[in-house]
């Protein structure tokens, strides 16, 4: 939820703006009832490898290489410039921990859990399983690659994983890459619900 995913940023996200409120409210009731609130911010560096201007190459071009890939982004998310800040009207009081991704040079990181060249892990798994969490919401932009892959990487470690799909938006890049991701995240036993459906006891 950070101001370079909004319409207005360098890599928007149509309708990303639209999903802050109800995300807040999501995270405040979550606090309240004992759960543990995890949010991420990219962290790139000027130059990342992601970055199709790295390349010399027009963004959103498909580009694939160990740690980047399947697509080239625009800039965006650079290290303490203001399209890396989260946006002003998300409330970050209510987060237990913050994590960085996307810091290191020459590997993206979609996931949460894992960074993109599948070997190094953020730590969320561990953390979450001594505190004794089984089940994980997962929400926010975007759901074609930083949702979709935290919703892989945490059926495969054994968390029950729960997309409440309208607090979700996606960039769909390559087109037909968000139904891509919905039918492999359906297959892999991911469970969508609508965020009004969550309960709390």
């Amino acid at each position: 939820m950070q101001n370079d995913f909004m319409p207005s940023g360098a890599l928007p996200v149509e309708g990303g703006d639209e999903i802050i409120d109800p995300i807040n409210s999501l995270a405040e009731d979550f606090s309240r009832h004992g759960g543990v609130v995890v949010m991420t911010q990219d962290w790139h560096p000027p130059g990342h490898l992601s970055f199709a201007s790295s390349h010399g190459m027009e963004p959103y071009t498909l580009y694939s290489s160990e740690g980047i890939g399947p697509i080239l982004w625009p800039d965006h998310c650079v290290q303490g410039s203001a399209g890396a800040d989260f946006h002003s009207d998300v409330n970050v009081d209510f987060a237990n921990a913050i994590i960085r991704k996307g810091f290191r040079m020459n590997i993206d990181s979609y996931s949460v859990f894992v960074e993109n060249d599948k070997k190094t892990v953020t730590g969320l798994s561990g953390y979450l399983k001594t505190l004794g969490k089984t089940r994980i919401f997962l929400c926010g932009l975007a759901l074609d690659y930083c949702v979709f892959h935290s919703a892989i990487d945490g059926i495969g470690m054994g968390f029950n994983v729960v997309v409440p799909i309208d607090l979700s938006r996606a960039v769909d890049a390559p087109p037909g890459r968000l139904s891509e991701a919905l039918d492999l995240m359906v297959e892999r036993g991911v469970r969508f619900v609508k965020s009004s459906n969550i309960v709390f006891q």
